[in-house]
């Protein structure tokens, strides 16, 4: 019952800040567009302003869009998400389906790579030791530094947006993975040993258990990360996805379009973390 009064009032607070939110935004483009509106003019400056290519009949609003407006176009994308009229125009659902496959593929390497080498790692001190200053040198590097290193040595955009995944979402996977299994009680291997359990079986039978909730987290991390890294990415090799389609509505200098694709990229980075903590919770054990 506490619980789900605890989850009620965070809804409603919830509720409210958007409302707040929402209601700020509404006054604050009202604002902008009352302020940057052609009103007022008379005959002779409409006159001048046709005369110099500039009729303020025609001119695009310059004004930030209110929420409405980004409603009816957001509407207007999720009700033909599939469409494709050419290579610059196609519909939010295949962008993101782009998206999407970019990053499975970058990620699904970086699961092959770091998980094995993370058990090894936090099964010897010496390799722990040994790797531990390759992981600290190229940790920190930003994916737009490794993007042209990519495109230089692969020369295929679509290959070089799934290496910069796959590089920069290792090393969460990696540093969880070896510090989870080096942090499985000693007394768990030790029973393991006196029982002679083989070392393959000790692996997936005591510490993979043991360390499969520091693991999660590990790859939870890493997925926030890949999709923060594609958009990056997209934005740079263009082509299709999500990121793609953000910097081609900047060109468009459709505002409206950039806010409903920032939503869509919140709204997928929301469900995939909360794909993970679901997983999470399915392995998560009580001492």
């Amino acid at each position: 019952m506490k619980i789900f009064s605890l989850n009620a009032r965070a809804a409603v607070v919830s509720l409210l800040l958007l409302v707040c939110f929402l209601g700020l935004w509404q006054l604050g483009s009202t604002a902008v567009s009352v302020g940057g509106a052609a009103t007022g003019l008379s005959a002779d400056e409409i006159e001048y302003r046709k005369m110099m290519g500039k009729d303020p009949g025609a001119e695009k609003s310059s004004g930030f869009p209110p929420p409405l407006e980004v409603a009816k176009v957001s509407w207007g994308h999720l009700s033909d998400p599939f469409y494709d009229k050419g290579p610059n125009d196609k519909g939010i659902g295949i962008q993101l389906g782009h998206s999407l496959a970019r990053v499975a593929a970058g990620y699904l390497l970086a699961m092959a790579v770091a998980i094995p080498l993370g058990f090894l790692i936090g099964m010897s001190p010496l390799m722990r030791k040994a790797f531990d200053p390759f992981v600290q040198v190229l940790k920190p590097i930003s994916p737009l530094a490794w993007m042209p290193l990519a495109l230089y040595t692969l020369k295929d955009s679509d290959v070089s947006g799934i290496f910069v995944i796959f590089i920069c979402s290792i090393w969460p996977m990696l540093i969880n993975t070896a510090f989870g299994v080096a942090s499985v009680k000693r007394e768990w291997l030790n029973v393991a040993s006196t029982l002679e359990v083989n070392p393959l079986r000790k692996a997936f039978l005591v510490i993979l258990p043991a360390a499969a909730p520091t693991i999660l987290t590990g790859m939870r991390i890493s997925m926030g990360i890949a999709w923060l890294v594609i958009v990056a990415a997209e934005m740079l090799v263009g082509g299709t996805g999500i990121g793609y389609f953000v910097w081609n509505e900047w060109n468009n200098l459709s505002l409206t379009n950039v806010i409903f694709a920032i939503l869509v990229i919140g709204v997928v980075g929301m469900l995939l973390d909360l794909m993970f903590a679901q997983l999470q919770k399915v392995v998560t054990y009580v001492e």
